[in-house]
């Protein structure tokens, strides 16, 4: 379902080349299984791709781990350098998740009434100021960490070029946080961000125009209602 739909590979790669581009470097937090790994390679990207569930890694070595321009991270991404513990569900390993809170938040959900975390392992935690000191500043940041964006996010210290950071209608006051974190970071140093959104996984953009961070507010609460998961995108203006 991630690599073999028809046609999804080519819209990713299309999606993601008003970003990124060849030499860029990009990060990929919560890689998963590593379709952006694939659609980013495709673009000349150099890739740094951090996962720290066992069996996500077996998959990802598996495709990539020969790749000189993909660097595999068992570890994942936090506030701060240490270890923390990852909730692990078995039947559904997408929503595993280092967030008690947001585990408590989007079990209470009728959409994940049958989803169980059924048992947590210990890893290693670095931070994204961590990874562009050994790897050099990313053009393009994923995170997609099921309720862990906003202590990912504290552990930048400076804007990025472009990012993106997962939206769940069930934990939206999260996602504002988020919004809130990487807006305050980008005018501190003088930028501007710019946001938009992209549902679920249709690789098209929910605006036909950038937003500040009010307007990205209210596009929020028109597809709240709707109860469907997304990405949200932010990239510093141009003159930034």
């Amino acid at each position: 379902m991630y690599h073999g739909i028809p046609g999804r590979h080519r819209r990713i790669v299309a999606f993601y080349g008003r970003f990124l581009g060849p030499g860029d470097i990009a990060f990929d937090v919560g890689a998963h299984v590593g379709s952006r790994v694939r659609a980013w390679r495709k673009l000349g990207v150099r890739v740094v791709a951090l996962e720290p569930q066992p069996d996500c890694l077996t998959v990802l070595r598996l495709l990539f781990g020969r790749d000189d321009g993909v660097v595999i991270a068992p570890v994942a991404v936090g506030a701060q350098v240490g270890t923390a513990r990852l909730g692990l569900s078995s039947a559904t390993p997408t929503v595993s998740s280092m967030s008690p809170e947001w585990i408590g938040t989007v079990g209470a959900d009728r959409g994940f009434a049958r989803v169980r975390w059924d048992r947590s392992v210990e890893v290693p935690v670095t931070t994204l100021d961590a990874l562009i000191a050994e790897h050099g500043e990313p053009a393009f940041v994923k995170i997609d960490v099921e309720g862990f964006e906003l202590d990912v996010l504290r552990g930048l210290g400076r804007p990025v070029r472009a990012l993106s950071f997962e939206y769940l209608p069930p934990a939206h006051d999260a996602a504002l946080a988020a919004l809130d974190l990487v807006d305050a970071l980008g005018r501190r140093h003088g930028g501007a961000y710019t946001y938009n959104y992209s549902p679920v996984e249709t690789m098209t953009l929910a605006s036909d125009e950038w937003l500040d961070a009010d307007g990205l507010r209210a596009l929020l609460d028109r597809f709240r209602p709707l109860g469907r998961s997304g990405d949200v995108y932010a990239r510093l203006s141009p003159d930034h």
